[in-house]
């Protein structure tokens, strides 16, 4: 399993947003300047992220994204789903059905175990404990 470069920045945002909003609505502008992503790439990652209610935007002048919730409410493992879609470390988990072998397949009991281990970690990382980790010195987060 390998997670893109969307979900990095993904997190990124999230961080950059907690970070600099103070719960008033960010310019995605600001946020791609201090980030160094494209505006392009970072309106299709803010999307996502609205799809599954993560961030809530407001156009207008005074407009851009906010969180939707409370910081604590937030888990890397949300953030990571909303733009990687499964986490999942091989197909056969991924897409049920898709491996013949399933009900045979004596390896499978040790995917399940990883995906749930996967799993259980990315839901215990809350955004706050990254926040607190020194998020904002994050080695790939770029600061204006």
């Amino acid at each position: 399993m390998m997670i893109s470069t969307k979900g990095r920045y993904a997190l990124r945002v999230m961080v950059d947003i907690a970070t600099y909003s103070n719960g008033q609505y960010l310019s995605l502008r600001d946020v791609a300047e201090r980030q160094e992503i494209s505006m392009k790439y970072l309106e299709s990652i803010v999307a996502a992220l609205c799809r599954q209610e993560l961030l809530e935007s407001l156009r207008g002048k005074l407009g851009g994204y906010r969180l939707s919730k409370p910081l604590e409410d937030y888990t890397l493992g949300q953030i990571l789903k909303a733009t990687e879609g499964t986490m999942a470390p091989v197909a056969c988990l991924a897409e049920p059905g898709a491996c013949k072998n399933g009900e045979h397949c004596p390896s499978l009991p040790v995917w399940q175990e990883l995906d749930r281990i996967i799993d259980e970690y990315l839901e215990s990382v809350s955004l706050v404990s990254v926040l607190e980790r020194g998020g904002a010195g994050m080695c790939d987060l770029k600061k204006g």
